[in-house]
């Protein structure tokens, strides 16, 4: 088990572009104060749907977790800059669904996601008073500036110090399996709707 998760027991896959209604069904499901502090404005359901239509999944990373009943309760996007040297970072976490640790899963795996990918710069931006999320950018060594009520925190990336191909293939070894395992057990278990659908083993980087 690769540092990051045996951290914080939580598998963190990587989601593509056919999970997309699973995205946005767990953007409208965030309390109207959870979803202010996640855009950090008040944003209506039209706008939401606006925005999860607009990720780019094939140049953007998209990572989630998901309960046993393979619901989508907490989610980061990754999105990169044109010329993929900087990254910014939107994370979500389900109210009934937080103290699992899974901010700070989803932010180590987007942080080694970004290294990875070459790019140098990391950056948050959220309300000052959203300070969950400050507290997880600090504890992450994210530099955080706070002005005029808003916050700006960022991390300068160092390939060898946050990144890593062979810790990066561990992780998506280990949210494969768990994904597996979940569908395993949600074939047991009434649910409406579909079943979240696996990424090809090509898409996680492990043949």
């Amino acid at each position: 088990m690769s540092a990051a998760t045996a951290a914080s027991g939580v598998a963190v896959p990587r989601l593509q572009g056919l999970h997309r209604a699973e995205v946005l069904r767990h953007l409208l499901r965030l309390q109207p104060e959870d979803r202010r502090l996640r855009f950090g404005q008040a944003v209506r359901d039209d706008a939401v749907e606006g925005y999860v239509a607009r990720i780019d999944f094939s140049h953007d990373r998209v990572f989630g977790i998901l309960a046993r009943d393979l619901e989508l309760h907490g989610l980061a996007h990754l999105a990169l800059d044109g010329e993929g040297r900087g990254a910014e970072l939107g994370l979500s976490v389900d109210s009934h669904r937080r103290q699992h640790g899974y901010g700070a899963a989803l932010l180590e795996r987007a942080v080694l996601a970004a290294a990875n990918l070459g790019c140098r710069s990391l950056y948050m931006h959220c309300l000052s008073e959203n300070r969950v999320m400050l507290h997880l950018a600090v504890k992450a060594g994210l530099r955080v500036v706070v002005t005029s009520g808003e916050a700006d925190a960022r991390l300068a990336l160092d390939r060898r110090r946050h990144g890593g191909a062979m810790r990066e293939a561990l992780e998506d070894q280990i949210a494969l399996v768990d994904c597996l395992l979940k569908q395993q057990q949600a074939a047991w278990m009434p649910r409406a709707g579909r079943p979240l659908p696996l990424a090809p083993a090509a898409e996680t980087g492990i043949s």
